[in-house]
């Protein structure tokens, strides 16, 4: 069986789009599952879309998601450059020897000719005017150094077919392509082009990618068959929409891997989520590392019809990474949302992470959970006030008085011990333990919600500042 070779060419137009990530997340599985090789290639023939510093965005968001290529500008094996911007010179020779072979000719039409194409929806299709040209007229043009580009010369007649490992046969008239340039007037390729050339060039025998490629490919395979070159296979993928009518997209906000790290999703979940977009394993289980991704991918899982971006489900798959981690794993992760919230160095990171680990789905909601710590004063006592559990003001302002003298010489100051005191202390005033610990939890938070019960509220406090907000809180009840 020949060697799997797929790769992943993203163009360095700014941050990874999510599809585009899972496009690079499939060619990964794919290679990785088949003991294939992964590569990386830097598209950037469209120098006008070049985004400064893209590059390296392009080199962190797959460090970060865990997708390691195996060739690529850093990693040569063989096939570079990899960045395509430093192929142009192979280009042209390749375009020239297409014209020989028949694939492609030479077209010296003027825009303004260009232009009278256009039919009256403004859609223009090349009539294959310069076809015509003798060979001696188009190197009298060549001499004169008149502008030029090249163009496939697609068969104007018949259908193109090929199979797709994902959709089946594809079938399409050559009538419905048209004669698409390959060679720009600058002399740098188009993309039609360069990925034909390049694939080739670098042994890519497995292409993957989305599914708005499906009905242009038929020309791609026109290249390779005037080359005389052997077709790789292809696996094109369904888009991955914001709902059943809109794809997902920048302009809705949130479709940029980047996005999601900055609100607190971990790499690993968003990777675990986005490899079920589109594609279903054998077994029920979601929470899936990368190597158990890499053993279980397999083709008959991939979806045809397009997905639909939900954003709850991940955020609960994420919830579910974060109730896994330890505590330092936790801190080291949560440090830089800590560190934004109110109660930066004021507490023991590692005490606070034993509260939010099972609190919390994404790290974003860590500066709302803790910063009530540092924003307790003045609140509203109606919360105290609690039907189920029959629960007045003036039941609370008790509670709360007999909390304080039971613990005002108490020094064994911990979660376990405290939560021990207040059931002991609900037993001798013969009342349910909820109309102890709420009252005691409202009191030294002053916040409806909070990442933990009273006794580890008391802990992360200490005793000298839960006595300070207990003595507040009876006060503010006095009123």
């Amino acid at each position: 069986m020949e060697k799997v070779r797929t790769r992943f060419a993203p163009s360095p137009t700014g941050f990874m789009h999510i599809g585009n990530l899972r496009t690079c997340l499939y060619a990964y599985l794919y290679a990785k599952k088949n003991g294939g090789t992964f590569v990386l290639r830097i598209e950037d023939t469209d120098q006008e879309r070049y985004v400064e510093g893209a590059v390296d965005v392009i080199y962190s968001t797959l460090k970060k998601a865990g997708i390691e290529h195996d060739e690529g500008p850093d990693k040569d094996g063989g096939y570079g450059p990899y960045i395509q911007s430093e192929r142009k010179s192979l280009y042209l020779d390749y375009a020239k020897e297409l014209v020989e072979k028949g694939g492609a000719y030479y077209c010296f039409c003027s825009k303004e000719r260009l232009d009278t194409l256009k039919d009256d929806k403004g859609i223009a299709k090349y009539d294959k005017h310069c076809l015509s040209l003798s060979k001696e007229e188009v190197q009298k043009r060549l001499d004169a150094g008149e502008s030029y580009v090249i163009r496939q010369n697609v068969p104007a007649d018949g259908v193109s077919e090929y199979e797709d490992m994902v959709f089946g046969h594809i079938s399409v008239p050559n009538e419905d392509m048209e004669d698409n340039i390959l060679i720009k007037s600058d002399g740098m390729p188009t993309y039609n082009f360069a990925n034909v050339v390049d694939d080739h060039l670098m042994g890519i025998n497995y292409v993957i990618r989305g599914v708005e490629y499906l009905s242009s490919t038929p020309k791609y395979n026109l290249m390779y068959d005037a080359f005389g070159w052997e077709r790789p296979h292809y696996m094109h993928l369904s888009p991955i929409m914001k709902d059943a009518q809109r794809k997902l997209s920048k302009r809705y906000g949130d479709a940029n891997f980047e996005d999601f790290i900055e609100k607190g999703y971990l790499p690993k979940a968003i990777v675990n989520y986005i490899a079920l977009l589109g594609w279903s394993p054998k077994g029920n289980e979601e929470k899936l590392t990368m190597e158990q991704l890499v053993e279980q991918f397999d083709v008959d899982g991939i979806s045809k019809s397009p997905s639909i971006f939900d954003e709850a489900k991940m955020r609960w798959l994420n919830g579910e990474y974060i109730k896994a981690m330890s505590v330092d794993e936790f801190v080291e992760a949560a440090k830089p949302f800590l560190d934004n919230s109110k109660v930066k160095d004021k507490y023991d990171y590692r005490a606070l992470a034993k509260l939010l680990i099972p609190r919390v789905e994404i790290l974003g909601e860590i500066p709302e959970k803790v910063n009530f710590l540092e924003e307790f004063g003045e609140y509203d006592t109606a919360m105290f006030e609690h039907k189920k559990m029959k629960i007045t003001k003036e039941i609370a302002l008790n509670s709360l008085l007999a909390i304080e003298e039971d613990l005002k010489d108490f020094e064994e100051w911990t979660d376990e011990l405290l939560k021990q005191k207040g059931m002991a202390l609900a037993e001798k005033l013969g009342c349910k333990s909820g109309q102890i610990f709420l009252p005691f939890r409202l009191a030294l938070t002053g916040a409806q919600t909070t990442p933990g019960g009273a006794t580890e509220m008391a802990e992360l406090l200490g005793k000298s500042e839960s006595m300070r907000r207990l003595r507040f809180s009876i006060e503010l009840l006095q009123k």
